[in-house]
């Protein structure tokens, strides 16, 4: 009868495991010096070699030469225990025997001596599904069992296994084997059957295993009994439903050249060929990521499930993203993977989640956003027409560079120095095409006693009643509202078209107007016509930063309000 790999290629001795070197050292160690516990815990990924270092174990401690490391295999302990036929090596599955009366059977059979054997061991597989009353019926038995028992938990999930029962055994947790030590045994077990298996294909077998032994195995098998004697890379993945670079590559160019239909046809392809959309999720995935950490690592690292070919194509590929694009794409695809999970419409899900992958390739950082906003363009007279022929004799020479404009208006530096000294500010000098060109107008104020500024604004265009109604009024502004607190005698100043009128030209812009009358109002501080130091030199500075090209460009694009200026020399 047929045997699976598997299950014919199973260690026989702890040389014959792949990896766990530091559980095969320490079980060595211990038997040497003979001290064997009575209680072990192996908890890993499946298929690492837990229940195979079990029977190992047993058969150490039971062979006719033993305890020993290196059991003979010949005698009828080591023979009966690799054929599962002894009675003194009880393997129990915890997934069917989990309840308290099935450990209360174990417990009356621990009493008994090993019929033949040296020890009684019990291997109880998927510990973790015990039930906590089990455990507890277990627990004296496992603290303090007869000198002849020894347990062994074997689980893959030791966070299950209770505190009282792990504190009472010794803990080995099991690693995923390393992909270069499965294609090795691999290559090693299709060189015993007389199978012919390129690179590519047995990494494809280890891949999908994901570190299992078991599964890497089981995945050979398959192939075998569809392949036949030679294995090729096309076939294997064609089986196992694995997606090549090639298929992959598709996303990626896609999302280099910015093209959503690529990747609509991508996905039209898919369901054309039946793959499971889910699977290709998986996969795409999986492929960001190890997009990424090639990026990071180089195509020399072990970090990547891939051949050495393969990982030089994908840093090939990797070299034309940034860390942070790569990191995008990883995070929308495991996004996406998430939402297939649960959705009524797959493909629906997996094409919007691949547009937005090219949507998301668009993003600027902040900073290149910022660095890419100038002063806004400087609108350049007409040039004159070109006359209709030219004479043949005329040389053609090519126009002079255009200098670039300067700014009109007195930079800040001589602002600065005007100020200090006291003195106005040079006037701007405009000459040529700049004198004709239209002179941009001056930002509206926004800073300063509000009160102050529509008395001084009405003073100067006569309007004497209205600026003694603001003199002894209260006027603050909160954002688009213009408060007044006004005794009665004054109120009905401010009902007049002419205070709107004010409001407009002083501020740039109407208010909402809020008007309050009431006493509080009454005796405000005097104003005075002449502004303070201070307060002019805010107006002034604040003037100055507003008038910038780039801080008026920023605001075009982003909006907003400013509304504190501080000067830095301060």
């Amino acid at each position: 009868m047929y045997q699976v790999i598997a299950r014919k290629y199973r260690p026989q001795s702890f040389a014959d495991v792949v990896n766990q070197e530091h559980v095969k050292n320490t079980l060595e160690n211990a038997i040497a010096q003979n001290r064997i516990a009575h209680g072990y815990i192996f908890s890993g990924q499946r298929g690492t070699g837990k229940t195979t270092i079990a029977r190992i174990l047993a058969r150490c401690l039971n062979c006719i030469q033993g305890p020993t490391a290196t059991p003979c295999g010949e005698c009828a302990s080591c023979k009966e225990i690799t054929a599962g036929g002894t009675v003194d090596v009880i393997e129990i599955d915890a997934a069917s025997n989990r309840g308290i009366n099935e450990m209360r059977e174990l417990r009356e059979n621990v009493r008994y001596q090993p019929a033949r054997d040296r020890y009684k061991i019990f291997i109880v597989d998927e510990a973790h599904q015990i039930t906590n009353e089990a455990f507890n019926a277990l627990l004296k038995t496992i603290e303090e069992p007869p000198p002849w028992a020894v347990f062994v938990l074997c689980t893959t999930e030791a966070h299950k296994i209770p505190a009282t029962i792990a504190s009472r055994c010794q803990h080995f947790s099991f690693r995923s084997v390393d992909f270069e030590d499965l294609t090795e045994r691999m290559a090693w077990i299709c060189q015993q059957e007389g199978i012919e298996a390129d690179a590519e294909a047995l990494a494809i077998l280890a891949a999908a295993g994901e570190g299992s032994v078991r599964d890497s195995l089981s995945a050979l098998d398959q192939a075998i009994a569809c392949c036949g004697d030679k294995l090729v890379a096309a076939e294997v993945r064609a089986l196992l439903g694995a997606f090549s670079l090639e298929s992959l590559e598709k996303v990626t160019l896609a999302l280099a050249g910015g093209d959503s239909r690529s990747m609509l046809e991508v996905v039209d392809e898919l369901e054309r060929n039946g793959q499971n959309l889910q699977h290709f999720s998986r996969e795409l995935s999986r492929y960001f990521r190890n997009l990424l950490v090639t990026r990071v690592a180089g195509a020399d690292t072990r970090l990547v499930a891939a051949s050495a070919a393969q990982r030089e194509k994908l840093a090939a590929i990797a070299g034309g993203f940034s860390e942070e694009d790569l990191t995008r794409y990883l995070q929308l695809s495991l996004d996406l993977f998430r939402d297939l999970q649960y959705s009524l419409q797959p493909r629906f899900h997996l094409e919007i989640g691949l547009v937005r992958l090219v949507q998301a390739g668009r993003l600027l950082p902040i900073e290149q956003a910022l660095a890419g906003l100038g002063p806004a363009p400087v609108a350049r007279p007409a040039a004159p027409s070109a006359p209709q022929a030219l004479p043949a004799q005329a040389p053609r020479t090519a126009p002079p560079p255009a200098a670039p404009p300067r700014p009109s208006g007195p930079s800040p530096f001589e602002l600065d120095r005007a100020k200090k000294a006291g003195t106005r500010p040079p006037e701007p000098q405009s000459s040529g095409a700049n004198a004709l060109a239209p002179q941009a107008e001056a930002p509206p104020m926004t800073a300063g006693d509000p009160r102050e500024r529509l008395h001084v604004w009405l003073h100067e265009k006569g309007n004497a009643h209205l600026a003694d109604a603001v003199e002894n009024s209260s006027i603050t502004i909160s954002g688009g509202d213009l408060n007044v607190v006004a005794p009665k005698s004054y109120a009905l100043y401010f009902k007049d078209r002419g205070f709107e009128e004010a409001v407009r030209e002083v501020f740039g812009r109407p208010l909402r107007m809020k008007l309050t009358t009431g006493e509080a109002a009454t005796g405000p501080s005097p104003i005075s016509m002449a502004a303070p130091p201070k307060a002019e030199a805010e107006d002034e500075v604040t003037g100055r930063a507003l008038a910038n090209p780039e801080v008026q460009r920023f605001r075009e694009v982003f909006g907003g309000e400013v509304r504190k200026v501080r000067n830095l020399k301060e």
